[in-house]
């Protein structure tokens, strides 16, 4: 996702997040790529049939509309765009003598997987939210001697990439030579899975410039064996931050390599933003002329686009986070989002939340 993309999804989702509805009368839809809008709009016509049990005579007034609106909205388009589609329909009015029913939708910038209908208080936004995450992609590899699995970490969606088997033979006893026998035709096999292991991860990730790492997971020895082998890529071998041990493979195995590194996750996370944070004191205590902080001296200096990396705390409002994201995005400066907890995330919260390195020093 581009920062236009961001900037975009963010606004949208602001919005949608200022609406709350009387009761459970606001409609939120997800198409998921590639499905067939008959069969939503199909689905929709139904839930109109049901709407008509609400006792509450406004609310049952309201959620029908908003349900004629979602449908009209839908008959305009002859496919489902290729990432899907959201859409939502409600009353956007403040006043309570008033209503005022609209339609928003999105074509998202990452694919929708989930299919959701809901009627509700508020518009579920968590789908669009997750999108925002998705700068952060690790690759995710789960194994044992029978199976391989490759799959991504958006976020917080799991996709499954491809799955390997193996035509290495189960660990059984034999005597005498049938055993060394044995023992070379499974070695062989071993490697020969390695190889088409190795040669999945190149395809697939080696080449993924968004890729911030990788978690390899799987039983001891196996995991490891490969880890160590020579049908890992160095490139890409530099980019595992972690090896766990699990029990499955397949969807339960990146599901369960997800879970297990969380830790990973957290400290990959902390770390990026620790260093950028360093760089940001370092430079100010070395070279203050290339360096800005606090709103009135970082205006000055974004309206010159003379803004490297612009730095913003995760307690600011999202109006003002978006306004600057906006202001970067037409001067082609990068913008990180970084948290409090740390110590450095509080120094920066207490000279106004709001920093810059800059791309030459200015007076």
């Amino acid at each position: 996702m581009n920062q236009k993309q961001r900037i975009k999804l963010r606004k949208f989702m602001n919005e949608l997040g200022s609406i709350r509805g009387r009761h459970t009368e606001l409609v939120s839809v997800y198409v998921p790529e590639g499905y067939d809008l008959i069969k939503v709009i199909q689905h929709l016509e139904q839930e109109k049939g049901t709407a008509t049990n609400i006792k509450d005579a406004r609310t049952r007034k309201n959620v029908i509309d908003s349900l004629e609106r979602a449908i009209r909205h839908l008959r305009l388009y002859k496919r489902t765009p290729e990432n899907g589609l959201a859409v939502f329909a409600g009353n956007a009015s403040d006043n309570e003598s008033k209503i005022d029913i609209k339609v928003w939708s999105i074509e998202p910038p990452e694919p929708i997987r989930t299919r959701l209908y809901r009627c509700d208080q508020n518009f579920v936004i968590d789908i669009l939210k997750d999108m925002m995450d998705t700068n952060n992609v690790y690759g995710l590899v789960v194994m044992d001697a029978r199976e391989a699995t490759l799959g991504l970490l958006k976020g917080s969606s799991i996709t499954e990439i491809t799955t390997l088997t193996s035509g290495v033979p189960g660990k059984v006893k034999a005597g005498g030579q049938s055993a060394a026998r044995y023992a070379r035709l499974r070695e062989n096999a071993v490697k020969e899975f390695f190889s088409r292991i190795g040669e999945a991860l190149n395809k697939n990730f080696l080449e993924m410039k968004e890729l911030k790492g990788i978690i390899l997971g799987g039983p001891i020895p196996t995991k490891d064996e490969f880890y160590e082998s020579k049908y890992l890529n160095n490139e890409l071998k530099k980019k595992v931050i972690g090896l766990k041990d699990l029990s499955y493979t397949g969807d339960f195995g990146l599901q369960e390599i997800v879970d297990k590194a969380q830790d990973l996750l957290a400290q990959e996370e902390s770390a990026k933003e620790k260093l950028l944070l360093q760089r940001f004191f370092e430079t100010l205590g070395k070279d203050r002329k290339k360096v800005a902080y606090g709103k009135e001296g970082v205006d000055k200096v974004i309206d010159l686009g003379a803004v490297e990396v612009l730095i913003l705390t995760e307690d600011l409002e999202d109006k003002e986070i978006e306004d600057y994201e906006e202001k970067a995005s037409n001067v082609g400066t990068d913008v990180f989002v970084v948290s409090i907890e740390s110590r450095e995330g509080k120094q920066l919260k207490d000279l106004g939340g709001i920093a810059a390195i800059l791309r030459y020093a200015v007076e």
